[in-house]
């Protein structure tokens, strides 16, 4: 395994996916984040099956950093229960692995 992994989550408006996957890229929780959008989602909540248009939000990060990336995914989501789910990378370019570990450590190496 490469040490990377990539996280969903999706959120009711495409401003809100905007706002999180900027600050989870500023804060260096993950490299990058893509949105994906609109998608209709069918899904199962409080026994009954329900209809959304939600934005994706698709983020790389390490595994390192996911414990921490994901209750920020927490902290911002309106949802009760956001999704969060993680996806191990198991291969990739070693260049593009690499620039994951260098965005999401905390402290650039040019700053310490």
């Amino acid at each position: 395994m490469t040490g990377c992994c990539q996280v969903t989550t999706a959120v009711d408006q495409e401003a809100a996916a905007e706002e999180l996957a900027a600050a989870i890229v500023a804060e260096r929780l993950a490299a990058c984040a893509q949105i994906l959008g609109p998608v209709q989602s069918v899904y199962r909540w409080e026994g009954e099956v329900r209809r959304a248009r939600e934005w994706l939000i698709v983020a790389k990060t390490t595994e390192e950093r996911l414990p921490e990336l994901s209750d920020r995914i927490r902290a911002l989501h309106r949802y009760e229960v956001p999704e969060i789910v993680a996806l191990p990378i198991a291969a990739g370019d070693p260049a593009y692995l690499q620039w994951i570990r260098q965005e999401t450590t905390p402290f650039p190496p040019e700053t310490q």
